[in-house]
Formats: C-alpha cells, structure tokens, sequence
C-alpha cells in the first residue's frame, strides 16, 4: 500500500500529469471507453490527498480539454456530417444520433449541456449539432458552460470523498472513483428506462 501511495504521490506531483489528465479527457469525447472522468475524479481525490495538483487547475484543465473535445466533435460533424463512416451507421449510433438530432432541434441549449454528463449521449450530441448546424456562437456559449461544470462535478466527487474517507490516498481514490462510475451507470440505467418507458407508451 505504501508503495502504490508512493506512485500515486509521485503521479500527482510529476509536471505531466495535468497533461496526461488533460489527454484522456479529450480523447473521451471520442472514444467512450477512454476513463475521462475516472482520471478528473482521481486526481480531485488525490488534490485534497496530496495537495498536488491544486483541485482548481483540475477543473480548470479538464474543463478546457472536455470542451476541446466536445468542439472537435462537433467540427467533423460539421465538416463531414454523421453517416460519412460504417461505424456511425450502425443501430446504437443510429438511433442516439436520431434522438440528438430530435431534441436538439426542440431544445438545443438543454441538450448540449444535459449530453456532456452522459458519455454515449455526449459523443453523438456534439456529432449532431455539428451536422445539423447548430450556431457556432450558441453551441461554443453552451459547450465550454457544460464541460467547465462538468468537470468541477467530476473532480469535486474525488474532493469529497478523499475528505471523508480514511485510508489514505490509494482508498480515496479508488472509492472516488467507484462511485463516479456508479454514478455514470445509474445515470445511464435510469435514460434507457426512460425512454423505453416513453417508447411503449408511444407504441
């Protein structure tokens, strides 16, 4: 256990480490399987545990790099639209792109700010305003507001629970991010619900 707090302090404390945080939370705009948030919520575990990095520059440079990555999105779905690539096309893509494609057109602020929270949501949200032309000016308003928020809620969670937890940092950081992901999930499971729900009742 020693040893793994001692990794954890020298990770902390290396001058890459807001730039590898800032790495995985860019590329979890578009791949979901990146652990964007697993690496913001640890490393606000590891600013209350350590002191290092300052949990505001965690905020700070994850919010910046989730909103390079929304914007990123965003442009290709501008540029080349959504069905450019086989993998777009396929049933689970298709039918979250037609339910960004929906809402957006009815609520488009909502939509954006709502999607950064949820990770499968996020990616085809920002592909569809993109290619459905969402102003720029409103969509960049929107998508820096949500990515700042969202990762002062991701780092916050790490924040909280390494203030209340004892075990020290390794525990801290696991368990923060347990419960991040716990929290991702239930988001998750209670969208599918919903909207099962609301298809049955149209059905």
């Amino acid at each position: 256990m020693d040893g793994v707090d001692a990794w954890l302090q020298a990770i902390a404390a290396s001058p890459w480490a807001l730039a590898g945080m800032a790495a995985l939370v860019f590329a979890d705009a578009f791949l979901v399987v990146i652990p964007g948030e697993a690496a913001v919520t640890a490393f606000g575990a590891l600013a209350v545990a350590h002191g290092t990095p300052p949990l505001g520059a965690v905020i700070v440079v994850a919010g910046l790099a989730a909103f390079a990555g929304d914007l990123s999105c965003y442009l290709v779905g501008r540029a080349v639209g959504v069905e450019r690539w086989r993998w777009m096309r396929g049933p689970r893509v298709a039918a979250a792109l037609d339910w960004a494609r929906a809402r957006l057109e009815r609520n488009a602020a909502v939509v954006l700010f709502t999607a950064r929270f949820v990770p499968f949501a996020r990616l085809a949200v920002n592909l569809a305003a993109g290619a459905a032309r969402v102003e720029p000016v409103r969509y960049l308003g929107v998508a820096a507001v949500a990515a700042l928020s969202w990762a002062a809620y991701q780092a916050v969670i790490g924040a909280v629970v390494a203030a209340l937890v004892p075990g020290g940092p390794v525990v801290a950081v696991v368990v923060s991010i347990v419960v991040a992901v716990g929290i991702g999930v239930g988001i998750d499971l209670a969208l599918a619900r919903r909207a099962r729900r609301r298809a049955a009742a149209r059905g």
